[in-house]
């Protein structure tokens, strides 16, 4: 039998829901005021600490401490061996990470490089000193300017290139120390659109191609410029997603791999990638969830902390420097050499 409903039932209903729908409102009022709403201008990465697995195409195969402390920069020789700038020394490892001899230098060394013939490029904060291959300092050679503070050195049969981040250029320079080009200075007739470096990360590499590869940092950029400074390419964009480059300055390192890809190293979010000659995401060698205490150790109101370097050998093998764990971390893709290889 259905049963009937008085208006006087239904009434007394609705002033009940009334009542706790009043009641649930002013709990959730009570609870945003409890709970201040997100900040939509946060600074806020969480999301893209993780990698999609279709871009993983590089796997661990080996990981050595470096053996003196505060390692900065990263550089391999002909010979295949490593050549680490740590505190006032340059460690001379193999790829198994066994040192085999180190240099010692009156002030921090802040990144090196080794020529075809064995000579060892090194740079201070605002001059170079060559060593010969056993260490011994071949010449000295002053500085160019008061506001020089060099951060990356590529080294070819005839010349030197060193990226002076103080003054926001590339200086190229003759085998003998003699100041041949400025590269990369601002100069919109040769639509040359200059540094912007937020923080002291400028680096260069010499390509097979010919070309010089530096990173433009503030503008989330790498540029392939002649060694007689004229700009040919630039490619790079500033987004948080996996694609370009974010943050206030990335990418801050970059390495060649053997056919001309480009290896990119970012901090903030430290990440590894490789490109194409012109500039399209082929993959990626390794995250933030690989260099935890890297991506705790960043300061987002300081854009010096924190960072990473790499290199490449003959067999395309990646050697990654982490800075705050003070390690290299040796990548194979996933096709390539092996673990047991590598330490061959």
């Amino acid at each position: 039998m259905r049963r009937l409903v008085s208006r006087r039932w239904f009434v007394g209903r609705g002033v009940v829901a009334a009542v706790l729908g009043r009641l649930a409102a002013v709990v959730g009022a009570e609870a945003r005021a409890a709970k201040p709403p997100a900040n939509p201008f946060a600074y806020d990465i969480t999301k893209f600490r993780t990698i999609d697995p279709k871009w993983l195409h590089y796997q661990q195969v080996a990981q050595f401490k470096v053996p003196r402390s505060e390692a900065r920069r990263v550089a391999i020789g002909p010979d295949q061996n490593l050549y680490v700038s740590a505190g006032n020394y340059v460690c001379v490892l193999n790829t198994a990470g066994q040192r085999l001899n180190e240099f010692a230098l009156p002030s921090p060394v802040r990144c090196v490089a080794v020529a075809g013939d064995g000579l060892v490029y090194v740079s201070l904060r605002d001059h170079l000193e060559v060593l010969d291959s056993k260490g011994q300092r071949r010449a000295s050679w002053e500085s160019p300017n008061k506001k020089t503070w060099f951060t990356g050195l590529a080294v070819g049969d005839n010349d030197l290139f060193a990226a002076d981040s103080g003054n926001r250029v590339v200086l190229r320079y003759d085998r003998s120390g003699k100041l041949l080009k400025r590269i990369g200075e601002k100069n919109p007739d040769r639509n040359i659109p200059g540094f912007v470096l937020p923080s002291p990360f400028l680096d260069v590499e010499l390509h097979p191609d010919g070309l010089l590869r530096v990173n433009n940092p503030g503008r989330h950029q790498v540029l392939a410029f002649t060694v007689e400074g004229d700009m040919e390419l630039a490619w790079g964009k500033p987004t948080m997603a996996i694609e370009g480059f974010c943050g206030c300055c990335n990418p801050i390192a970059l390495a060649i791999l053997p056919g001309g890809r480009i290896v990119t190293c970012e901090k903030g979010l430290p990440r590894v990638k490789v490109y194409s000659v012109r500039g399209e995401l082929e993959s990626v060698v390794a995250g933030p969830a690989t260099f935890a205490d890297n991506a705790k150790a960043c300061d987002p109101t300081d854009c010096t902390t924190g960072g990473l370097d790499a290199v490449a050998d003959r067999a395309g093998r990646i050697y990654v420097l982490d800075p705050v764990a003070n390690d290299l971390r040796v990548f194979a893709r996933r096709d390539g050499p092996t673990a047991s290889s590598q330490a061959s």
